[in-house]
């Protein structure tokens, strides 16, 4: 710990894909980043049969590598002991948290199967259980932490299935629910300086993606050809934590392609697209409170 730097994030579900993205990118930044995952070397997670590449240990090496300071934790985000321990350390180790981001969630290999969600397995509605109770958790145990500080930003992957059809109910609950997660505890961090943003993600380039567009080539391949490096994200959510104007931008539901234009960022010297017009902005959260 003592080589590594100040500023401290915490990524959950890391090991590959949009997770390791956010998290190599937060390094780039030159954070000091907790790359979190069911297991440390873990590479059990297969796609149409084809086990993916990918561990925290091999995220927390790429983060480190990226300029910043990668510590891997192997942390279930479902069991609340495991995440009530991984905050513990954060304290014990850093004294600190600027940064949490949600990421963890079960992805079944059959999620964009054709057909009605009753023609496929039911383990699908597993992502609700992992994927939003996973966020509350790491929320929960993190709020203390980010508001001692004064300042801080909790940060979900979302996507536009919380506002459309999108690969069937259980997806659109999850992504929908981590949304409503953002909304409400952005009004129980009001005055603290801590922000709680959800972020409506394009297409990424990661392994799932590219295996889902050689199988489904006719759906997938313009999603492929609009993909953006899921790094990019660690850095929209790394000027988001440092923007002087974040607090008056928590409790929305934000889309990073308009976040990256906010911020002058681009893919190979292009804007990134926007899919509001197509698939719809995101909801507005009624005013009213009821304790």
């Amino acid at each position: 710990m003592a080589d590594c730097v100040p500023r401290v994030a915490v990524v959950t579900g890391a090991s590959r894909g949009v997770g390791r993205g956010i998290a190599v990118g937060l390094g780039q930044c030159g954070m000091t980043v907790y790359v979190t995952g069911r297991g440390e070397g873990q590479r059990g997670a297969t796609l149409f049969g084809q086990p993916l590449p990918g561990a925290i240990d091999e995220t927390a090496q790429a983060v480190t590598a990226a300029g910043g300071c990668g510590i891997a934790v192997v942390c279930d985000a479902s069991d609340p002991k495991q995440v009530e321990a991984l905050f513990r350390r954060v304290r014990r180790e850093s004294g600190r948290l600027d940064i949490l981001h949600n990421n963890a969630t079960f992805i079944h290999e059959r999620l964009v199967d054709p057909g009605p969600f009753w023609s496929k397995p039911v383990e699908l509605g597993d992502i609700i259980e992992v994927g939003l109770r996973s966020a509350y958790l790491a929320s929960y145990y993190a709020a203390p932490l980010l508001v001692e500080g004064g300042r801080g930003l909790v940060t979900f992957s979302s996507s536009f299935g919380g506002n459309c059809y999108m690969h069937g109910p259980a997806y659109g609950a999850q992504k929908a629910g981590v949304d409503k997660l953002a909304a409400d505890m952005a009004v129980d961090f009001e005055g603290t300086g801590v922000a709680a943003i959800s972020l409506w993600l394009g297409a990424q380039r990661t392994d799932r993606l590219a295996r889902v567009a050689e199988r489904m080539p006719e759906l997938w391949s313009q999603y492929r050809e609009q993909a953006e490096p899921p790094e990019l994200n660690g850095h929209i959510i790394y000027r988001l934590a440092t923007d002087p104007e974040v607090v008056a931008l928590s409790g929305q539901v934000l889309i990073t392609a308009e976040l990256a234009a906010r911020y002058g960022f681009t893919v190979d010297g292009r804007p990134l697209i926007s899919h509001r017009a197509t698939l719809g902005p995101p909801r507005t959260q009624n005013p009213a409170r009821v304790q």
